[in-house]
C-alpha cells in the first residue's frame, strides 16, 4: 500500500493503467511507452516494478514483445528479468542521441515488426527513464521513418497518448525535437548520413553578461557518454566593440556565404585578458559581441556538437552561485544541407540560436537568468590539413531487412539505483567552488548531490497517463487482479585518427531523463 501511495506521489498528474496500475501508454497498436521499470529498492518502491510490467506484457502479447531501453544510466534491471528480450541503445537523459544511432534503431524495431522473421502481433516496448523524451523521440522516429507519418502527426500521437491534456507536449526539449526534424529530413532523402569529424572554430556570442562559462561537448563511448573537449578561458576570448547586442548574427563578426570568420576593420578588440569589469545592466565592458577563439584545435569525433552554458557568481568562504543553466545541441551533416545534397554535406557553416530557443535545466524550459541573447558556433568539417592525416567520412545507412543490425553496450544496469548520487547535476543555486575552473571565464564547475525521488524526477515524471492499444484510457482485462498484486549493433564512433586534445573540464557521466 505504501509502495503504491509512493508511485502516485512520484507520478503526479500521470494517469496510470487502471487494472494493471502501470505506467505505460499504446502509442500504436503495436508501440508501447513506459517510464524505467525497476529491480531494486527504492526505485521499485515508486516506479514500475519489473516483474508486474514482465507479467502484464505476456498475459496481453504472450511472447511477442521485446524492450528497447534508451538509459545510458542503467536500466535498473538485469536482462535475465525480461527473458533477455531487450536491445540496447543508450544515450544520456535530457539529450538527444548520437545520430549515428538512429538507423539501427530504426532498423532492429522494423525488423521485430515487420521483418521476415516477424509475427503477427508483435509489439515494441520503449522506456528510458519517464518513458517521454527519449522515449518519445525514438517512437515519433520510427512513425515518421518506417510508417512515413508526418513529423506534427508523430509528435501529436504521442502527445495524446502520453500526457494528460494541459500539461504539455510528450517530446518538449528543443534538441530532441531538432533531432526528430533531422529524422524527417534524413527519411526523405534515402536515409544516407555521413559521420565526420568537425572542428569547432568560434564562438560568437551576442549580449554577452558576466561570470559565463561557454564548453564544447560530444559524445564518446557510442553514445553513453558527454565529454567536455573544451573550456574557454579568459584569454581565448576576443570582446569585439560597437556591437548591438539585438542585431542579427548576420552582422559583419562572420561572413555568412563563406561561413567562416573574418576579420572587419570595423570592430577593434579589446584586451584579451578578460579583466574588464561588468557594467550595471549585466554585459561585460565592450561584451555586447564577444568571439571565443580557441587556442588549439577543438576537434569533435562526430557531426552531434553540443555548447553547454553556465553563469556563475562567486560567493563567500569558496561557494559558487550558479545562476544560468542551458545548453544546444546541433549537427553539422544536417545543419550543411547532406540530406539534401546527396550526403555531400559542406564542409563548413555556422549554426545560430537565441537564448529563448536553448535547453534548459533537465529537460524543461527553466535556464535561470539571461546569460547571453544570442550565439553562432562557427564548424568545419576536418580534412588531411588539420589533422596531417587522410580524413574520410564513415558512411551510415540503415541496415536493410535480413540484414545484421549493429548494437552498443549496454550501460550497466546496476548504475541507475546510484545514478542520483553519481550523475553531474545541472541545478541553480549554491556550489561548492572547484580549482579547476581557474582561469576559466565563469565560476567553477558544479556537482549537485541528489536524494531519490528528487524534484526533477517528480517534474519529468508529471503529466503522464496510460493508454491502451485503440486509444482507450481504459484497458481492462481478465486475471488484471493478477497484475495488481505482484510485487510492490556496435555503433562505433569513426576512428579516424582524431588528435588527442586535452580538456580542462573531467568527463560528464550520463545525466539524468525528459
Amino acid at each position: 500500500m505504501e509502495a503504491s501511495i509512493l508511485r502516485q506521489i512520484v507520478a503526479g498528474p500521470r494517469q496510470k493503467h487502471p487494472e494493471a496500475g502501470l505506467d505505460l501508454c499504446y502509442v500504436t497498436d503495436n508501440i508501447i511507452a513506459t517510464s524505467g521499470p525497476s529491480s531494486t529498492y527504492p526505485q521499485k518502491a515508486y516506479r514500475n516494478p519489473t516483474d508486474a510490467l514482465v507479467k502484464f506484457l505476456d498475459y496481453k502479447h504472450g511472447a511477442r514483445w521485446t524492450i528497447w531501453e534508451f538509459r545510458a544510466e542503467g536500466t535498473g534491471y538485469p536482462d535475465s528479468e525480461v527473458y533477455g528480450r531487450i536491445r540496447h541503445y543508450p544515450w544520456p537523459d535530457h539529450h538527444p542521441p548520437p545520430f549515428a544511432l538512429i538507423p539501427n534503431i530504426m532498423a532492429s524495431m522494423r525488423d521485430w515488426l515487420k521483418g521476415p522473421d516477424s509475427n503477427v502481433g508483435r509489439v515494441v516496448v520503449v522506456h528510458c527513464k519517464a518513458g517521454k523524451g527519449r522515449s518519445g523521440t525514438a517512437a515519433c522516429s520510427y512513425l515518421i521513418s518506417e510508417e512515413r507519418w508526418t513529423v506534427d502527426d508523430a509528435l501529436l500521437r504521442f502527445t495524446a497518448r502520453r500526457m494528460r491534456s494541459g500539461f504539455g507536449a510528450g517530446v518538449s526539449i528543443p534538441s530532441q525535437l531538432r533531432w526528430i526534424s533531422y529524422v524527417d529530413r534524413w527519411t526523405k532523402h534515402r536515409k544516407i548520413y555521413a559521420e565526420r569529424q568537425v572542428e569547432v572554430v568560434e564562438v560568437h556570442v551576442w549580449g554577452l553578461r558576466d561570470g559565463v562559462k561557454v564548453a564544447i561537448e560530444g559524445f564518446v563511448d557510442e553514445g553513453r557518454t558527454i565529454k567536455n573537449f573544451h573550456t574557454f578561458n579568459r584569454h581565448e576570448r576576443i570582446i569585439v566593440e560597437g556591437q548591438d547586442p539585438t542585431s542579427s548574427v548576420s552582422s559583419p563578426i562572420y561572413n555568412k556565404e563563406t561561413s567562416l570568420p573574418l576579420s572587419d576593420n570595423k570592430f577593434q578588440s579589446s584586451s584579451e585578458s578578460g579583466n574588464n569589469p561588468p557594467t550595471s545592466s549585466g554585459l561585460e565592458v565592450g561584451g555586447n559581441a564577444v568571439i571565443f577563439r580557441p587556442t588549439i584545435p577543438v576537434i569533435l569525433p562526430s557531426n552531434d556538437i553540443n555548447i553547454d552554458l553556465e553563469r556563475r557568481n562567486k560567493a563567500a568562504y569558496g561557494w559558487t552561485m550558479v545562476t544560468s543553466v542551458a545548453h544546444v545541441w546541433f549537427n553539422t551533416f544536417f545543419e550543411g544541407q547532406g540530406p539534401e545534397n546527396d550526403g555531400n554535406a559542406t564542409s563548413n557553416g555556422v549554426f545560430e540560436i537565441g537564448w529563448d530557443a536553448m535547453d534548459g535545466i533537465k529537460g524543461s524550459a527553466r535556464k535561470g537568468t539571461r546569460a547571453l541573447d544570442r550565439l553562432a558556433v562557427v564548424w568545419r568539417a576536418v580534412d588531411s590539413q588539420t589533422t596531417g592525416q587522410p580524413i574520410l567520412a564513415q558512411l551510415i545507412t540503415e541496415p536493410k531487412e535480413g540484414e545484421p543490425v549493429p548494437e552498443p553496450k549496454a550501460a550497466d544496469w546496476r548504475n541507475a539505483k546510484h545514478s542520483n548520487l553519481t550523475a553531474v547535476g545541472k541545478e541553480l543555486g549554491l556550489r561548492v567552488e572547484s580549482p579547476v575552473s581557474t582561469g576559466v571565464s565563469k565560476a567553477s564547475s558544479l556537482r549537485s548531490i541528489g536524494s531519490s525521488p528528487s524534484q526533477g524526477e517528480e517534474d519529468q515524471l508529471a503529466s503522464v497517463k496510460a493508454h491502451g492499444p485503440n486509444g482507450e484510457a481504459h484497458v481492462g482485462h481478465e486475471g488484471a487482479a493478477d497484475v495488481v498484486n505482484q510485487p510492490t549493433f556496435t555503433v562505433s564512433q569513426p576512428d579516424l585518427g582524431m588528435p588527442k586534445i586535452a580538456s580542462p573540464e573531467p568527463t560528464i557521466d550520463a545525466r539524468e531523463e525528459a
